[in-house]
């Protein structure tokens, strides 16, 4: 058995729900857990889709007894993921990006040594700072390409107050999902801390 079929079963994940989630193949993921050995962006997708690290989906071909092993250590991370979030403390970090949203360095800064102070080091509020951080980067790329568009002080004025808008709308709907589902409804395929 294949350590990418264990740790999909784990989950409970069929291979085409595993595909979705992934965006990879249907064909690929039956490939790999035939036993070729997943690398580079496969191999990261797989492990961000499974909520897992990438070195427990390497070296494919395992036996029963590894196999067991693997289902514990898969069982017992996420376990201690869950375990070690506190969901109300991943929702102060969330909102603390709001009272900074016009000062967009610190709409980072502060969730991020919030995360450290809350010793909230889980995926969530790296989740949450990657988001800040993309937000961060793009504003200011829409806001100049505003106004080389030459539309006018009324629309410059509106793109500004449309791009603060957008980021209290990302806080304000991540901040209900973590209270609904405990999970962000923005989020990053990636992390970028």
């Amino acid at each position: 058995m294949s350590k990418l079929k264990t740790a999909r079963e784990q989950k409970n994940l069929t291979q085409e729900e595993l595909s979705e989630k992934s965006k990879i193949s249907v064909r690929t993921i039956q490939r790999i857990e035939a036993g070729t050995e997943p690398k580079g962006h496969t191999l990261r997708a797989l492990a961000q889709a499974l909520d897992i690290e990438e070195n427990l989906l390497q070296d494919i071909a395992v036996t029963p007894e590894i196999a067991e092993v693997i289902d514990d250590k898969v069982i017992t991370e996420v376990k201690e993921e869950q375990s070690n979030i506190n969901y109300s403390q991943i929702k102060i970090i969330n909102l603390s990006s709001l009272l900074f949203i016009l000062l967009p360095p610190l709409n980072i800064l502060v969730p991020f040594l919030l995360m450290f102070t809350m010793k909230q080091r889980n995926t969530l509020a790296r989740q949450i700072i990657s988001v800040q951080m993309i937000w961060t980067v793009m504003a200011p790329i829409v806001f100049m390409l505003g106004i080389f568009l030459k539309l006018g002080r009324q629309f410059t004025l509106v793109l500004l107050i449309l791009i603060v808008l957008s980021n209290v709308f990302i806080i304000l709907r991540n901040a209900a999902e973590i209270d609904r589902n405990k999970k962000l409804y923005y989020r990053l395929k990636f992390s970028m801390i």
